[in-house]
């Protein structure tokens, strides 16, 4: 394909994108809390596109994706501002939604963030950021990405009657809470193994590594649920397109761009290690389990 086809092919992939996204959020949100006559949900998602454009511009002309996954966790900090504002005043179960994303947002973009500036690059974007159509879809990829993860906890807080702190709240909250926890130790165990020199060149197969091959990506689901599991009762007529929202999640992480690129990886690394393909026999593709 020729470099004016890919650009023309990327450029429509970002209208269908946005438009996919606004009407998203233009549905889901009908019964929500508004703001000059748009819900909090189609607004967050008209910032969640801001943000990335804007971060875009720069980062397209130093050809650099080092601020890519901050810009991601600013996305989530301002929708959570945006929400809050507009829903004001808020009880306990919407400032416990906000808090959920967050400390999730803000432990994981610093975490990320550190990373790359560690490594020096993401080799994700070693194609795709030399040219800007391309590039700009990542941007918008990861505007849709904020919008759809973060859209049952603005349904919370956006809520005309959030109701009590029921039982579907305090199950949610025990799932976020597992899964947060799954994905910050995962995270670190991979961390401290990477950067022990003794563990050069090879694989991680300890730890919660030993009971999944992606255990952060199963922490990242289950917190991700938990919060949909609490806006269960706030939901009807199109808000229940929210529930999208972990379906996307698990869609995204296993099949797209998550599990599918890392295997890729993994396989070109150690794919002929007799060791790695016995792991790989023997470990649970993401729900932590015990080996066989």
């Amino acid at each position: 394909m020729s470099n004016a086809k890919r650009s023309f092919s990327s450029l429509a992939t970002v209208l269908v994108t946005t438009i996919i996204c606004l009407t998203f959020a233009w549905f889901a949100g009908a019964n929500q809390n508004s703001f000059a006559g748009h819900s909090v949900l189609f607004i967050c998602a008209l910032i969640s596109i801001a943000v990335n454009w804007l971060a875009f511009l720069p980062c397209a002309i130093a050809q650099t994706e080092k601020f890519y996954d901050l810009i991601g966790s600013i996305t989530y900090l301002a929708l959570m501002g945006a929400a809050c504002w507009i829903a004001a005043p808020l009880d306990a179960k919407a400032i416990v939604a906000a808090l959920m994303v967050t400390v999730w947002a803000l432990r994981l973009g610093s975490f990320l963030f550190a990373r790359i500036g560690r490594d020096g690059k993401d080799s994700r974007f070693d194609k795709i950021k030399i040219n800007p159509a391309r590039f700009l879809v990542a941007w918008t990829m990861q505007a849709s990405w904020a919008i759809f993860t973060a859209a049952a906890a603005v349904t919370i807080i956006g809520a005309v009657d959030r109701g009590p702190l029921d039982l579907y709240f305090w199950i949610g909250t025990a799932i976020w809470l597992i899964g947060f926890v799954i994905e910050i130790a995962a995270d670190r165990q991979k961390n401290a193994f990477k950067n022990d020199p003794g563990n050069a060149g090879k694989f991680i197969d300890t730890g919660l590594w030993a009971w999944s091959q992606h255990p952060n990506y199963f922490g990242e689901i289950m917190l991700w649920t938990g919060i949909t599991i609490i806006v269960l009762p706030l939901l009807s007529g199109w808000g229940y397109l929210v529930l999208f929202s972990p379906v996307f999640v698990i869609f995204l992480l296993t099949k797209v761009s998550g599990i599918p690129m890392l295997d890729a990886k993994a396989k070109q690394r150690w794919g002929d290690n007799p060791a790695y393909r016995a792991y790989r026999a023997k470990t649970s593709k993401l729900v932590l389990l015990p080996p066989k």
